[in-house]
């Protein structure tokens, strides 16, 4: 009778093992990516929330959205809040500078791929023909932490011998979101003079019919840099890291993923052509930006 109710025993417990050990497999790691705040918080959550599906989907890890504001990037970062990182490539390299994160891909979007330039624009009928004669007029930039929004400008006026400080008459920072469309609005309907304005809002705005190319004369224009960037913690797992950056590599038009019972094209909902492999150096134009305009991570005053 006694052995019975061993072998009964050690049946159950066999059972509760295996089912305890069932469900310890069933639980996938959980991995935190921080997404800078583009516009939003509700349209960086709608744009990027199907690519961390996916990413989910391809590496076998539950990947989980974390929408952080710009100016909190670094803090939170450094408190540990997320292992990957979406951010622009000025944060990349503050990022960078900082705490070591590691590179993993750069977006592609629009006419430059992988990247994206500044320009300084004044509306066509407004006789502000070249950057010298936007001595003494309205300007109106993009957030500071924009590297086209107000880094390349800035740059662009510092190499044309226009000190933005004393030079312009007036310049200011737009608050609320959609800061670059505003700027351009702006001085379509002549509230500045003249504006910092991404190449590539100009051209996602024409695209859409928002803004004619015929409205506005663009004054400068800087080189390239590298547009949004993916980057790691140092110290991650480098087989977690390789399957992160092979999917980021291999995602097409067609990859799709699903949100809330919504099968959603992964490119489409962000508004992007790809991921492509920059090296570090790259972003050595943006750092030589940042060091000349005296900005973050270079800044000595």
């Amino acid at each position: 009778m006694m052995t019975k109710q061993i072998i009964r025993l050690l049946l159950l417990a066999t059972m509760l093992f295996i089912a305890a050990g069932c469900k310890t497999e069933g639980k996938r790691p959980v991995v935190k990516i921080g997404y800078m705040l583009c516009n939003s918080e509700q349209e960086t959550t709608q744009r990027f929330l199907p690519l961390t599906r996916y990413l989910s989907d391809k590496v076998g890890v539950d990947f989980v959205m974390v929408p952080v504001d710009t100016n909190d990037f670094d803090k939170r970062f450094k408190n540990g809040e997320f292992t990957f990182t979406h951010t622009n490539s000025i944060l990349y390299i503050i990022l960078r500078e900082h705490h070591g994160v590691e590179l993993l891909a750069s977006e592609k979007r629009g006419k430059f791929g992988s990247r994206t330039a500044g320009s300084i624009i004044a509306r066509k009928d407004s006789g502000i023909t070249k950057l010298s004669d936007i001595k003494g007029k309205r300007m109106a930039f993009g957030p500071m932490l924009a590297p086209t929004g107000y880094l390349a400008e800035y740059d662009l006026m510092l190499a044309a011998g226009i000190n933005p400080e004393n030079d312009l008459g007036h310049y200011t920072i737009p608050s609320g979101s959609f800061k670059h469309e505003k700027l351009i609005y702006g001085v379509l309907y002549g509230q500045y003079d003249v504006a910092a304005a991404p190449v590539l809002d100009i051209e996602t705005m024409t695209r859409e019919g928002k803004i004619s190319t015929d409205d506005i004369v663009i004054l400068a224009q800087s080189v390239p840099v590298p547009y949004c960037t993916f980057a790691v913690a140092k110290g991650t797992d480098p087989a977690l890291v390789k399957k992160v950056k092979d999917a980021l590599m291999s995602l097409k038009p067609s990859d799709t993923a699903e949100v809330d019972g919504e099968t959603l094209k992964v490119m489409k909902a962000a508004w992007i052509d790809g991921y492509e492999e920059l090296l570090d150096s790259d972003y050595d134009p943006l750092r030589e930006m940042a060091k000349r305009v005296n900005m973050p991570p270079y800044q000595k005053y």
